[in-house]
């Protein structure tokens, strides 16, 4: 019954947790017998067990509770075949949407030798719109996870295809994210290449894209800024904060904290 392997698949992470634990006790419990479900029901055939088992998959990775080898032999070729151009198209949205969750989890070696080609792929899925759109709300948080040298040599062209999308939502998704692009290129392509990238946003011929780019401008200027001078910075949590200079501080030593934080775009995509 579907509704008992969703159940199961609930009770994974703490059954994990427990197992990590009591782990000179049980040392290889959950690779042996929890991961291969988990892997397992990333293609059952039921919708609500698959999205248990990415939920569970989620929660696994984000309690560094996998091990690096499982990762790279197991979880990452199962979401390469549902990726693939010739899935199965409610299988390759789902792949897309774990695989852009997954970035920020792993390792950078691993998210840019295993999974950086493909996301370039499905950012040009020309069959699907919902790929693309997946792949343009998530971009800043891929282009954090790979960083600059790659973010620039292959990401970037692929962004510039997503802002000039024939869909609208696609260009929207592009300006509400443009900020944490740009935090994690270097000044020079900031300045020649998405600056005139995000005036033809600002000027798209959609309301609601203009709309979008006119919210991301402040944050987007930020980042033209110098951090050791402005104390401008971005948290782990996606946010561009201000932290006041140490003369303010001083200054200001028995007033309240006038810490000022905005958050970045790429927090409210979706």
């Amino acid at each position: 019954e579907p509704t008992v392997r969703t159940e199961l698949m609930e009770q994974i992470p703490p059954i994990a947790i427990f197992l990590q634990e009591s782990r000179p006790k049980f040392p290889t419990a959950f690779f042996e017998y929890l991961m291969p479900i988990v892997v397992r029901y990333l293609t059952d055939v039921n919708n609500q067990v698959r999205k248990a088992g990415q939920e569970a998959l989620l929660i696994l990775l984000e309690q560094d509770l996998v091990a690096q080898s499982d990762i790279e032999n197991k979880v990452c070729p199962i979401l390469l075949d549902l990726s693939a151009p010739d899935s199965d198209d409610e299988y390759k949205v789902e792949a897309v949407n774990i695989i852009c969750k997954m970035a920020s989890m792993l390792s950078r070696t691993t998210v840019e030798h295993m999974l950086l080609p493909r996301f370039c792929e499905l950012c040009s899925d020309g069959k699907l719109f919902q790929v693309r759109k997946i792949c343009a709300a998530n971009f800043g948080d891929v282009c954090n996870a790979v960083g600059q040298e790659a973010t620039e040599r292959l990401l970037i062209p692929k962004f510039f295809e997503l802002c000039s999308d024939s869909v609208w939502g696609m260009r929207k998704a592009c300006a509400e994210c443009f900020m944490a692009v740009s935090y994690t290129t270097s000044p020079e392509v900031r300045r020649s290449k998405l600056s005139p990238l995000f005036i033809s946003l600002i000027s798209d011929t959609c309301r609601w894209v203009r709309q979008a780019a006119f919210q991301s401008l402040g944050p987007f200027i930020s980042t033209f800024a110098n951090p050791s001078s402005a104390g401008l910075y971005i948290r782990e949590d996606g946010t561009l904060s201000i932290r006041p200079s140490t003369q303010d501080v001083n200054s200001n030593s028995c007033q309240p904290s006038n810490n000022i934080t905005l958050m970045s775009s790429s927090t409210n995509a979706t």
